[in-house]
């Protein structure tokens, strides 16, 4: 049994080609938690490192590098919490079976294990996503749930969690992810305190962070289309059925959803609520316009159709949202 006074021991796995924040970004937030319990007397929460293939310095995905300080071979027992980092190297981890093989061995051993961005590629490789819900970079959420049908991809969410492992979004969200670690281990308040230290908000709610992203990378190839949605985007009040999207593009209703599902990778309906909980959250965040004019506004017609949707896409309904994401005066 682990001595309760002992610091969590939280690893991350790295490898060449690995995005440097997804493995610098989570640390810090547990050395910053770890360091304010420090302040009060309390003993060290958290201790960080980074394993690799071999100790010594690994190379980023920028050209810059971290330094293992422990090999594979000398990771030893007691990690509490292991992460596996994303990075344009992901393939060639993938297709490392030494990894891979370590990966799988390792994982019945740790309390928590995780990853983030396309580190969840390297869990599903080892078999430790299967059955499981998860999360990663809005752009690989199709090629993760293609190549692994055992998973089932969460395409919006900041991070998930299913059990005992937990998987985030891209890049930043590695921190969002760390925080609600230190949370689930410490309590609000401690993970309310580091994001504070660390200039970062606490805490995006799991289904906020990639929504923007995602749907800026909805764009359809033909001009015509393209042109479409930026008069869709401009006007989320407007009558956006397919029917009088279909008319607006010059085409017939059945032509012009086969086209838009093609040329953007989803159904008329679902791009037009994405795009209708985006205008949504931006006047909720910007302006103190009450939920049922926003509503309207934004073409859902009434509250209770923006709630619905806000807790599909997000996660949470519009006044948590409201709460959490308005700056403060």
């Amino acid at each position: 049994m682990s001595d309760p006074t002992s610091p969590r021991r939280i690893a991350v796995l790295a490898f060449p080609g690995v995005g440097l924040l997804d493995v610098v970004g989570p640390l810090e937030a547990f050395a910053a938690a770890s360091a304010l319990l420090g302040d009060g007397g309390a003993p060290p929460a958290y201790a960080v490192e980074i394993l690799a293939a071999r100790a010594g310095p690994v190379r980023a995905d920028s050209g810059l590098a971290v330094l293992a300080g422990r090999g594979l071979e000398d990771a030893g027992e007691g990690i509490d919490t292991l992460l596996v980092a994303g990075g344009a190297g992901i393939e060639d981890a993938v297709a490392d079976p030494a990894l891979v093989s370590w990966l799988r061995a390792a994982a019945p051993r740790v309390r928590r294990l995780g990853s983030v961005c396309t580190g969840a590629l390297l869990l599903a490789e080892a078999g430790l996503l299967d059955g499981r819900r998860a999360a990663t970079h809005w752009n690989w959420c199709e090629r993760l749930g293609r190549r692994y049908p055992a998973v089932r991809v969460e395409p919006d969410p900041i991070f998930v969690r299913d059990g005992p492992v937990w998987t985030s979004a891209g890049v930043t969200a590695g921190m969002d992810l760390a925080l609600a670690l230190i949370e689930d281990d410490h309590g609000r308040d401690l993970a309310l305190a580091t994001a504070r230290d660390m200039v970062m908000f606490l805490k995006r709610p799991g289904g906020q962070s990639q929504f923007s992203a995602a749907l800026a990378g909805q764009t359809a190839e033909r001009r015509p289309l393209q042109a479409l949605q930026d008069w869709m985007l401009a006007h989320p009040e407007a009558e956006l059925s397919v029917p009088a999207l279909a008319e607006r593009a010059a085409m017939s209703p059945r032509n012009f959803a086969r086209a838009f599902r093609r040329e953007v990778g989803t159904t008329p309906a679902a791009y037009v609520e994405r795009l209708r909980v985006e205008a949504a959250r931006r006047r909720l965040e910007e302006t103190d316009l009450p939920g049922e004019t926003v509503a309207r506004a934004c073409g859902f017609g009434n509250g209770d159709g923006m709630r619905r949707a806000f807790l599909r896409r997000l996660g949470v309904a519009p006044r948590e949202y409201r709460e959490r994401f308005r700056p403060k005066p």
